[in-house]
């Protein structure tokens, strides 16, 4: 089917439910930010397939709102559709609700899936359209029957984290949780968080592309936890493990059923901005504490063993990455190359690791323009030929036994315009002035956030995304609450204050449409610095272990200061990598890739 014909489908469904307008999320029934392909309904419909989104569709026309990072991607998959881009946050685009309120007139209804949106989400998007006299229904999943090839729910199978990796045990995490249910006087938690989940019983799978979590729920009580989950996808050996820690397993489709029959008035602790509408239905007579899930910032400060992981992760991806870097300067314009072998070459890099598992993200290989486009995916139409000159962007990233990386180097292929160089000089000071920065403990991402972006607003030029994003511990590439940005979005928690081993992307950019894109990026461990009578100073280690290119680099552009900063990262850079090259003429390279300016 084309996408015209999937609407029209989608609009015959509609008019024999009564329904003007239905809004389809890109959203599954667990709050992720990645979807397994069985819920990638609005990808299916209007066609585009950016990992954010919402589209709304009327019965004479149709929208699609997406962010800044995806607006030139957004327009052109559209293109053809009838679907209209709708580019968020930009003077005179109107919001979700106002559009909805625009199609729907008093008295008729607007559908979504209760399955895939939040509690709070529902409630906020009825007391909208209630007053407009716009009734908020359930469709229910209608695209079984609409999709007729539709992805099945995975069914790969689960494995354990040892201890080694880590670094505490089941039951020393749910005792965690447990402390703050206390506080909070709930008798029960719920949750259906997927990397929360995957955290708290040390499990991971693969049932999201990229992203090693599991389909299921969790519920935790002060004596036991249940967690409900496909049966087929646990061995005997991991049900025995879990057991062991008090944890009983159920089937995945059980947690309606066991909710509806908790007692009447029991406190249940559960993040109405994560937990589905349909199953906060399923607990009409209990005490509902709200409360954001106690993983999600447990979790976020990583512990001794996860972070000696991460720096051993870093230095084997880094190495994957500089000897990509030390292929391309070796071949550029002697060999056929492009975006997507490009892809594959430094894939088999990462592969030849030891405890490689996976890719973090699909990685963003992108040459000349196509950088301009912050989540630019190469296929066979879009591949753009690599030669000996410009810039190419590659944003990629790995999960390893030893956890989740995610690094972005540019690499000058050869002669680069001078405002490129300008530019890329421009983004690499804003890295190493966040990356260096020396603050008090109490600041944020928001408060911290200019450093970056500073070197581009002295140029009149910004970037439409965060700055940076905490990373999971073999989890999710994009893991709260910590995270850069330089003012308070309406969804996020810039205004975390940063703790000691919190992980967070420092990545600032430029991205010119047409001409170019740059991004560096590295990752950086909070840790404390001294204490003293002004409170405790706080800093960061940068963990990410790879060569910036100084062929892209004006060194005049930048402060002693900043160049130090460098020529001090270079020297970490080669000190860990240079003992793991192959060969002299290796090593030769790396030491002049990371020679000081």
């Amino acid at each position: 089917m084309q996408i015209t014909d999937r609407l029209s489908a989608f609009r015959a469904r509609m008019q024999e439910e009564n329904m003007a307008v239905v809004i389809v999320p890109t959203a599954d029934a667990h709050a992720s930010e990645y979807l397994a392909d069985h819920f990638k309904t609005r990808q299916w419909l209007c066609g585009f397939t950016g990992s954010a989104g919402t589209l709304v569709v009327g019965m004479e026309e149709a929208a699609l709102f997406t962010d800044g990072r995806y607006f030139i991607q957004a327009e052109r998959q559209l293109e053809g559709t009838g679907v209209t881009l709708m580019r968020m946050g930009t003077v005179g685009v109107p919001t979700v609700e106002q559009y909805v309120m625009g199609l729907a007139k008093p008295g008729e209804s607007c559908g979504i899936d209760f399955s895939v949106i939040s509690s709070h989400f529902a409630a906020d998007l009825s007391d909208q359209l209630a007053g407009r006299e716009i009734a908020l229904r359930d469709t229910g999943d209608w695209f079984d029957a609409l999709w007729t090839d539709r992805p099945a729910m995975p069914k790969d199978k689960v494995y354990l984290l040892e201890s080694a990796y880590t670094g505490m045990t089941v039951t020393e995490k749910l005792a965690k949780i447990r402390e703050v249910m206390e506080k909070a006087g709930a008798s029960i938690h719920v949750t259906n968080v997927l990397d929360d989940i995957a955290w708290t019983l040390n499990v991971r799978g693969s049932d999201v592309h990229c992203t090693p979590v599991v389909m299921s729920y969790l519920l935790i009580t002060q004596e036991k936890a249940i967690w409900f989950v496909d049966g087929d996808k646990i061995d005997d050996s991991v049900q025995e493990a879990l057991l062991a820690e008090g944890v009983y397993l159920r089937g995945y489709d059980d947690i309606g059923a066991v909710l509806e029959e908790i007692e009447a008035g029991t406190g249940v602790m559960l993040d109405g901005n994560k937990l589905t509408a349909r199953l906060c239905a399923a607990l009409a007579d209990v005490n509902i504490i709200q409360h954001e899930n106690p993983a999600f910032r447990i979790k976020a400060i990583k512990n001794s063993v996860e972070l000696d992981n991460l720096r051993r992760a870093h230095i084997k991806d880094g190495l994957a990455v500089t000897r990509l870097m030390y292929w391309l300067k070796q071949n550029a314009g002697k060999i056929e190359m492009d975006e997507i072998s490009v892809s594959e070459r430094l894939l088999a890099l990462r592969a030849a690791q030891e405890h490689f598992i996976s890719p973090s993200f699909d990685t963003i290989c992108a040459y000349r323009e196509n950088a301009a486009m912050m989540h630019y995916k190469a296929t066979e139409d879009s591949c753009a030929k690599i030669e000996a000159k410009d810039l190419l962007l590659i944003d990629s990233g790995a999960q390893y036994l030893e956890g989740t990386t995610d690094i972005t180097r540019t690499f000058a292929m050869g002669a680069v315009e001078e405002e490129q160089k300008m530019h890329f000089t421009a983004v690499l000071c804003g890295m190493l002035n966040l990356q260096n920065a020396k603050f008090l403990h109490g600041c944020t991402g928001i408060g911290l956030d200019i450093l970056a972006r500073g070197p581009m607003w002295d140029m009149g030029i910004d970037y439409r995304c965060g700055t940076g994003h905490g990373v999971g511990y073999l989890l999710s590439v994009h893991e709260g609450p910590n995270a850069f940005r330089w003012y308070k979005s309406a969804t996020r928690n810039e205004d975390t204050v940063l703790e000691a081993g919190m992980v967070t992307t420092d990545e600032p950019g430029i991205y010119i449409e047409g001409s170019h894109g740059i991004r560096i990026e590295n990752e950086l461990v909070c840790h404390e610095l001294e204490n003293n009578e002004y409170g405790q100073f706080m800093g960061f280690e940068a963990i990410t272990c790879a060569p910036i290119d100084l062929d892209a680099v004006i060194p005049e552009q930048m402060t002693a200061r900043q160049r130090q900063w460098l020529n001090d990262y270079h020297a970490f850079v080669y000190e860990k990598l240079a003992s793991l090259m192959d060969n002299e003429d290796e090593r030769a390279w790396l030491a002049h890739a990371t020679r000081k300016i």
